[in-house]
């Protein structure tokens, strides 16, 4: 049986000689279950919101507009969750979602709202994006001299 398998997984094409192994080596009744990938997303607020100059909520509504499933915004549904406790704004995911999409789109809000000059989005934890202000150095005297 099994050599009979390996017999037909062997194709070999007349123009070019080659041989190509397909994968029809399975074992029957074997079949693989995807599982269920729920992922959970932060985008912490807390030090502009704390100065009044980001709106958490704001924020949220934007990410709620803006976020693209299957190449569609606001097509959300239960697939993606965007909610705000207190400074922070939490995203669940049942389908792939990539952190780096909301760095972009994080970037794109700053940008929008003229706050990139002087806030950056930093990655705090493996699930975590903190929004710090720039670090400036008050060396004015040395640059002087």
């Amino acid at each position: 049986w099994y050599q009979r398998r390996v017999r037909e997984a062997v194709v070999s094409t007349q123009s070019t000689g080659h041989y190509y192994i397909t994968n029809n080596l399975r074992m029957p009744g074997k079949s693989k279950k995807a599982k269920k990938v729920q992922k959970k997303f932060v985008l912490d607020c807390t030090h502009p919101a704390e100065d009044k100059i980001l709106d958490p909520s704001d924020f949220a509504t934007y990410l709620n507009e803006k976020i693209k499933v299957a190449g569609k915004t606001g097509n959300l549904g239960t697939n993606v969750i965007i909610q705000k406790e207190g400074f922070k704004v939490n995203i669940l995911s049942d389908i792939p979602f990539s952190k780096r999409y909301l760095k972009y789109l994080t970037k794109k809000y700053l940008k929008k709202q003229n706050l990139r000059d002087w806030l950056r989005v930093v990655a705090s934890s493996p699930s975590t994006y903190e929004l710090r202000y720039f670090q400036i150095n008050q060396d004015d005297d040395d640059a002087e001299d």
